[in-house]
């Protein structure tokens, strides 16, 4: 069923016609185009540098080349420099993963073992006061308006619906209680992953093999909104996912271990965080993994998150050489549309 829309009085988004990827502001179901005129800056990224929300509220308010939403092919609506994951941050979601990964096959472990050591673990991270953050690649960004292509080289694809905040302001080294000034806004990222290229066998004692299990071209289906921070709390935002129309995530950011002035602050130590640039705050339990079920040809994923719409990802499994390329079917989005 359809609830009620959120009370962001607008949004940002960026959709696909005969000129090219434009950018518009967006307001119930329409959407007007913005040139840098109207912007008050060259671009996107830009804008979000100074993030004058008054600018686009006024302009979303008044006449002008107004378009049907259900008339344009919405795409991602962010053009990040830099990606920063933090990974394991809900807890159930950990302990699940730890739990399916350690019970696995003939491991000699049973459920109840494995549950109490990655609780033990999962206590000992929270306890240590930093989140955990590795860098994804920009290029695997892209709207819902492209298929989810399936690499053939496995059947463990799996989803990950997650928060994620837009830098505005540059920050290097800041605090969590100077982060939040530097987020301009939020959207919805599935960070999608390969769950068998995650600790594959051939790197041994080297850990998590981050890169082939995270980047495929696609893995980042990101938004079909950017929200404008002051219009959401990202402590208390419900994180819903559905596979072909059945929910298998369900959950509140009041879950996260570090909230996101946490983990921006902590991104920030390392590398200055640019405007535009995504920093993906974790993915709550309820993943393919947990429910032995992992993405398959024809699967729909429907994400919403509170007041940040809903995205819908139809996945594809990758042709064969001697297959035509199977190519996006698009669809109509309206701002705040989230499906329980």
């Amino acid at each position: 069923m359809t609830t009620r829309a959120p009370d962001a009085p607008f949004a940002l988004a960026r959709f696909r016609d005969d000129a090219g990827v434009t950018l518009g502001v967006v307001r119930g179901d329409r959407i007007r185009p913005l040139g840098p005129d109207e912007l008050g800056a060259a671009d996107l990224n830009a804008f979000l540098a100074a993030a004058e929300w008054a600018r686009l509220e006024t302009l979303a308010h008044a006449d002008g080349p107004w378009r049907a939403l259900s008339d344009v092919t919405l795409t991602a609506p962010v053009e990040p420099r830099q990606v920063l994951q933090a990974g394991a941050n809900y807890r159930t979601h950990v302990i699940q993963l730890a739990v399916a990964s350690m019970t696995r096959g003939d491991s000699g472990i049973s459920e109840e073992e494995a549950r109490a050591r990655a609780e033990r673990a999962m206590d000992e991270r929270a306890a240590s006061g930093r989140a955990f953050i590795f860098i994804g690649l920009p290029q695997c960004v892209v709207g819902d308006d492209e298929p989810l292509v399936l690499p053939a080289g496995s059947d463990r694809h799996d989803w990950e619906l997650e928060l994620a905040a837009v830098i505005g302001a540059p920050a290097f080294r800041v605090t969590p209680e100077e982060a939040a000034a530097h987020v301009a806004g939020y959207t919805i990222v599935n960070d999608i992953t390969t769950r068998d290229l995650v600790f594959p066998r051939d790197v041994g004692a080297m850990g998590a093999d981050w890169f082939r299990s995270k980047n495929a071209p696609g893995f980042l289906p990101t938004g079909p909104f950017l929200v404008p921070a002051p219009y959401v709390d990202p402590g208390d935002l419900r994180v819903h996912l559905e596979l072909n129309g059945r929910t298998m995530q369900d959950a509140s950011t009041a879950e996260l271990v570090y909230d996101v002035a946490h983990i921006v602050s902590t991104a920030s130590q390392t590398i200055p965080l640019l405007p535009g640039d995504l920093v993906l705050t974790g993915s709550p339990a309820g993943n393919g993994q947990h429910w032995d079920r992992f993405l398959r040809d024809g699967d729909v994923l429907t994400g919403s998150i509170t007041h940040l719409g809903t995205q819908v990802v139809r996945c594809v499994a990758e042709p064969s050489a001697s297959s035509p390329t199977s190519a996006a079917t698009p669809h109509p989005r309206r701002l705040g549309e989230i499906r329980a």
